[in-house]
């Protein structure tokens, strides 16, 4: 089981991720993702953006704190992976998942890979249940 607890200066630390929860830090274990060539971590970091978007704006494909945990935190694994800092993250991964959100059927057509995806991350070793 992988727990991240930090980052700095582009190293990755260790595997995990992190919430705050009325002042408590709650983890889920990640996948391990190392055996992944920069192709596949690419194209995975690019459908958890898609997925992480759509799951937090469209009500019917609402996912829970700990799912939501293992995508974001996955997402951070791939951007050290691939040699990216946050900002360069955000503007080149989310910024287009953001784009989807105008057209009204990208709920629909997007949403239902939630649940797989999810479930491929735990098949990988990651996790939804919060921990302390």
């Amino acid at each position: 089981m992988l727990m991240i607890t930090a980052l700095a200066g582009g190293a990755l630390l260790l595997a995990g991720a992190e919430i705050s929860s009325g002042g408590q830090r709650l983890s889920v274990p990640l996948p391990d993702v190392s055996a992944m060539n920069r192709t596949e971590a690419d194209m995975l970091a690019r459908q958890l953006a898609e997925i992480e978007v759509i799951t937090a704006n469209c009500p019917d494909y609402a996912i829970t704190d700990g799912e939501w945990t293992l995508l974001s935190g996955t997402g951070d694994l791939l951007a050290a992976q691939i040699g990216v800092d946050p900002t360069q993250y955000e503007r080149d991964y989310f910024g287009p998942a953001f784009t989807l959100l105008d057209d009204p059927s990208s709920c629909d057509r997007i949403g239902p890979e939630a649940r797989p995806l999810i479930d491929r991350l735990i098949r990988m070793g990651g996790g939804t249940k919060l921990q302390r």
